[in-house]
């Protein structure tokens, strides 16, 4: 799940990390009020999207004076702002944050990741900041300096401070660094995060250090245990497709293909959607319905892909384990009546009961082409969408 990055600097704070004086707004006479609380003669107006970029974008604008703030603000609410993230279909933008300006003598970067083939949480840290941190990995990756944490003893003080001396941070900031840096990685483990950046990072004329910007992600799978960051959840940043999705436990992402997947397992479905390829044809995207492929499942399922005005058919790929093939082949026919399901739809079972699921699925006078193994079904659904 994603977040804001001004709801990433409320947490930040929380912790005790400084950030700019900043106000999420949500128009332009709320940005000129906010701008008249925060006082001072310089303010910075910034999109708040799901979305890196936005400087480049135009979503990014200083201000001199609050007739600047609001010609900014009113220039940036509600414009489609595209970035190398958001694809060319842009986001429209719903809201801002209004921060002051702040003098500032050096950027730099840092960040925390799960590095999945360590099975740790990665610190990185840089002196580029302000930059694209994967277009300084490409082009310079010496300036990249990075640290595995021992899950069982934490961000050292000698590792904190290493990466500190490493990236340039000056000796009076030294200490600020390294107590910034503990507790980056305090919130990235007690908040379940699967990412946790700042960039850039500053440090001002007056040597403090400062979080300028704030990114953060959280692994959906602990937000059972984060209810306060379920509620910073904003509906406008996502797909109303994945939004329907999420309310049925189905993993959904949309795709720019014809043929609709929908499997259970997610390395099954990528398997599905690259033997698909194999065969010539295009996912239309990638569902996984996980465990139970219940009828109220694969009916969601099935309406959720019929909203693809360019699907041409469907493949259904599933492995019955827990859940018997004959209760998922009832389950799709089932769905498929439901639905009035006017696309050719393709099943390939495998697993317990596979027999009597595939009867069932013979026996229900429908028009479903059954396939016996992952290439044979590819084939046919490939050449079902191209007829």
């Amino acid at each position: 799940m994603k977040i804001h990055e001004y709801q990433a600097k409320e947490i930040l704070r929380e912790y005790g990390i400084a950030t700019p004086k900043g106000i999420a707004c949500f128009s332009v006479d709320e940005a000129m009020n906010v701008a008249r609380q925060l006082g001072g003669q310089l303010w910075v107006v910034k999109a708040q999207i799901y979305a890196g970029g936005r400087g480049k974008g135009g979503g990014v604008k200083v201000a001199h004076s609050l007739e600047e703030v609001r010609q900014h603000a009113g220039a940036i609410l509600n414009m489609r702002l595209v970035t190398h993230q958001t694809g060319p279909e842009g986001q429209i933008v719903h809201r801002l944050l209004i921060e002051q300006g702040l003098q500032i003598e050096k950027e730099y970067y840092v960040g925390l990741v799960v590095d999945r083939r360590q099975q740790r949480v990665c610190l990185m840290a840089s002196s580029e900041g302000g930059m694209d941190i994967e277009k300084v990995a490409a082009e310079t990756p010496e300036k990249i300096h990075k640290v595995l944490i021992d899950p069982v003893a934490g961000l050292r003080e000698h590792e904190a401070y290493d990466v500190a001396q490493k990236i340039g941070i000056p000796n009076c900031a030294v200490q600020q660094a390294y107590e910034l840096l503990r507790v980056l990685y305090q919130i990235f483990d007690e908040k379940d995060a699967s990412l946790v950046e700042i960039n850039p990072l500053v440090l001002t004329v007056d040597k403090q250090l400062i979080a300028l910007d704030a990114k953060m992600n959280f692994d959906d799978n602990a937000l059972f245990r984060h209810l306060e960051i379920v509620e910073l959840r904003d509906l406008d940043e996502e797909d109303p497709a994945e939004i329907e999705a999420s309310k049925h436990e189905l993993s959904y992402i949309p795709l720019d293909g014809n043929i609709g997947c929908l499997v259970n397992g997610a390395g099954l479905a990528m398997a599905t959607m690259d033997i698909i390829k194999l065969y010539g044809g295009s996912p239309a995207n990638f569902l996984d319905v996980g465990g139970g492929a219940t009828a109220e499942k694969v009916t969601e399922a099935f309406k959720l892909m019929l909203r693809n005005p360019k699907l041409q058919a469907i493949l259904v790929n599933i492995f019955g384990g827990i859940m018997k093939c004959d209760v998922i082949a009832q389950g799709v026919v089932d769905a498929a009546r439901d639905v009035k399901l006017s696309v050719p739809l393709v099943v390939r079972l495998e697993g317990t009961n596979v027999e009597l699921g595939k009867k069932i699925l013979k026996e229900s006078h429908l028009t479903i082409i059954s396939a016996d193994g992952m290439a044979d079904a590819a084939e046919k659904v490939v050449a079902a969408a191209n007829t």
